[in-house]
């Protein structure tokens, strides 16, 4: 649990230190990952990166277990991943601001792929727009951003909502598909 790792009394934080030091190091031995050495990825969490598709983690951020996390992908400083996240950047990738706390089992997917009668789904292009999403943002619980969207900074997306359009600053949004119910 990440919070836990931050809030560390100093006994444990020296511990926890070095072994985030290791996890980071076994991540860089194997990815195109960037890690700010203040940053916690769980043991258990699912981080991959490729060449031209790499995942960037800026100060403070965190990355809990079992999260899947596959570039391109930027999370900036203190941004917070929670357990069962899945976060696909497709080709464009998805660049995710500072502060922006993503909360459980929720998804984003910067890819689509078509869907023609004429022709396989496993067989359609794929496409990439990419996702953006500002500072300060809450994306709840269950929540599926979709490939293109935006999301402007301190929105709030409602836990279960289907975001398919792009989000203004403070909106709050909510629903299947989402749409706006309040602002901030």
């Amino acid at each position: 649990m990440p919070w836990l790792y931050f809030a560390a009394p100093p006994h444990i934080a020296a511990w926890a230190l070095e072994w985030q030091r290791e996890v980071h190091a076994e991540l860089a031995s194997m990815e195109a990952v960037e890690l700010h050495p203040s940053c916690f990825i769980a043991e258990e969490a699912n981080v991959f990166a490729e060449p031209k598709r790499g995942v960037r983690v800026g100060a403070g951020a965190a990355i809990a277990a079992h999260a899947f996390v596959h570039g391109p992908v930027v999370l900036e400083a203190h941004v917070s991943v929670n357990p069962y996240v899945t976060i696909e950047g497709g080709q464009r990738g998805i660049t995710i601001g500072e502060g922006t706390r993503i909360a459980t089992r929720a998804a984003l997917f910067a890819f689509d792929h078509g869907i023609d009668r004429g022709q396989s789904i496993r067989a359609q292009p794929v496409r990439s727009q990419g996702i953006r999403i500002g500072r300060d943002v809450w994306i709840g619980a269950n929540a599926t951003i979709t490939d293109g969207v935006e999301i402007g900074d301190g929105a709030v997306v409602g836990a279960g909502a289907v975001v398919t359009r792009s989000v203004p600053a403070f909106a709050i949004v909510g629903g299947v598909p989402a749409r706006v119910i309040g602002e901030r």
